[in-house]
């Protein structure tokens, strides 16, 4: 699996954290690269761009609160982001609603349950059955 990640200056530290922790992944850093402040849209939009595009399977996606990146993520056609708290939440982003990014909030969960979250999203496959029609549901709003 092929995963992206990106983080505003809020969700850096968190970043860097999830790298080191999860360093036995595929994954690919798409910035940004220190605490200096930057534009969550920016870094939002342009993984969900590439994820959308398929050049990478899923996408994690981190600012201070995970609302703002999830956000800007949500508004790239066939892109479904999941702002996540828990691993209850990450598991359900995934097994109810497909989604294929996750967000969170460097500023609201620490280290172990952003590490937990991930792990969750990455290996919960999508349930299908009644949760489909939900699914295409959301994506005939594109």
């Amino acid at each position: 699996m092929k995963i992206a990640i990106a983080a505003d200056h809020g969700g850096y530290e968190l970043k860097e954290a999830l790298k080191r922790r999860l360093a036995a992944l595929n994954i690919t850093d798409l910035g940004t690269n220190s605490n200096e402040s930057v534009d969550y849209p920016d870094y939002g939009a342009a993984l969900a761009r590439r994820v959308a595009a398929g050049e990478f399977d899923r996408g994690i996606l981190i600012c201070g609160s995970g609302i703002g990146i999830s956000i800007a993520a949500n508004k790239v056609k066939g892109i479904r982001a999941a702002l996540c708290h828990n691993a209850y939440t990450a598991e359900m982003a995934r097994r109810h609603n497909d989604a294929n990014v996750i967000a969170m909030g460097g500023r609201v969960v620490d280290e172990a349950t952003a590490v937990q979250m991930t792990e969750i999203f990455l290996a919960t496959e999508f349930e299908g059955g009644r949760h489909q029609r939900r699914v295409d549901k959301l994506s005939a709003l594109d």
